[in-house]
């Protein structure tokens, strides 16, 4: 029970969090004229009039910016790093878990020192990594949909989950996302202008 609980409130946080994020960059972006963001620095731009009343409100503007970018890479870098190293090692059957030692868990702990070299590795290439973030979105986007039908599949399968199957609010809350995002991916690939 107080797994369910804490799962429910770090979802609720994370969603109310990233629809703020959505909200209020969408609004400073667009109310800034920004709506072809190719760098960070224009990204940080878009701040200034939500500080123009501030002495030197570009540079607090990018500050602010730097300070949110910097306090989402220390929560993004261990969480992704580390959930990549639990996808691997739960579908090839390694050793896994933060509370072993390296010796005990090796591959997993090596997919996490992999991913975090891969992610200094493009902080440093010339990859854009505006660019970067939305080319991941897009392939986010697209697997989602035939990941999610799976899910629902499995998740009503009786053989599978004999009477542990989905109550009738989690189908229509699921097949209605699944039907939101499928129709959201074929918008997204119906305005795309090469």
């Amino acid at each position: 029970m107080l797994m369910k609980e804490d799962i429910g409130i770090g979802m609720f946080f994370s969603q109310l969090i990233m629809w703020s994020i959505i909200i209020t960059s969408a609004g400073s972006l667009y109310f800034a004229g920004l709506t072809d963001i190719q760098t960070a620095d224009q990204a940080a731009s878009s701040l200034e009039p939500l500080v123009k009343n501030f002495p030197n409100a570009g540079q607090i503007a990018k500050l602010i910016f730097a300070f949110g970018i910097i306090g989402t890479g220390l929560l993004a870098i261990p969480v992704l790093a580390a959930s990549s190293a639990f996808a691997l090692s739960d579908t090839f059957d390694w050793k896994e878990g933060l509370e072993k030692k390296f010796s005990q868990a090796k591959s997993f702990y090596s997919v996490i020192v992999a991913s975090t070299l891969i992610g200094v590795w493009v902080t440093f290439s010339n990859v854009n990594p505006i660019q970067a973030l939305i080319l991941a979105a897009v392939i986010n986007a697209v697997v989602t949909v035939p990941i999610l039908f799976i899910v629902l599949r499995l998740a009503n399968d009786k053989k599978i989950l004999q009477d542990k199957v989905n109550s009738r609010f989690s189908n229509i809350f699921g097949w209605f996302t699944f039907a939101l995002m499928t129709i959201s991916v074929i918008v997204m690939f119906l305005s795309f202008k090469p």
